[in-house]
């Protein structure tokens, strides 16, 4: 992913709403479930890490897109902007 990409999705992710939270359990199964879900069907997903969690936000972005074969393109507080290509149909492909 280049840099014009990045901003592309970045400026996309400013107006969603983080759809997943992940809690003071971290990265579990549960979570990696949902999180793999939401990018095939939306390639863009924005992830809340809750204030109460063990482990840094840097740690949960590296550890999600690690999992699931995902690209960081932000984090930004307490979010995380995940995107991966989706090869599912009906998809509305962003890049």
């Amino acid at each position: 992913m280049n840099t014009s990409d990045r901003a592309k999705l970045r400026s996309i992710a400013m107006t969603e709403k983080a759809i997943t939270q992940v809690g003071k359990n971290g990265v579990t199964d549960t979570v990696l479930k949902q999180v793999d879900e939401q990018l095939t069907a939306r390639e863009l997903v924005k992830i809340s890490v809750l204030r109460n969690s063990d482990d840094d936000v840097k740690t949960v972005a590296a550890a999600l897109a690690d999992a699931l074969g995902a690209e960081i393109v932000q984090t930004l507080g307490f979010k995380i902007t995940l995107y991966r290509f989706s090869t599912a149909d009906g998809v509305k492909h962003l890049l």
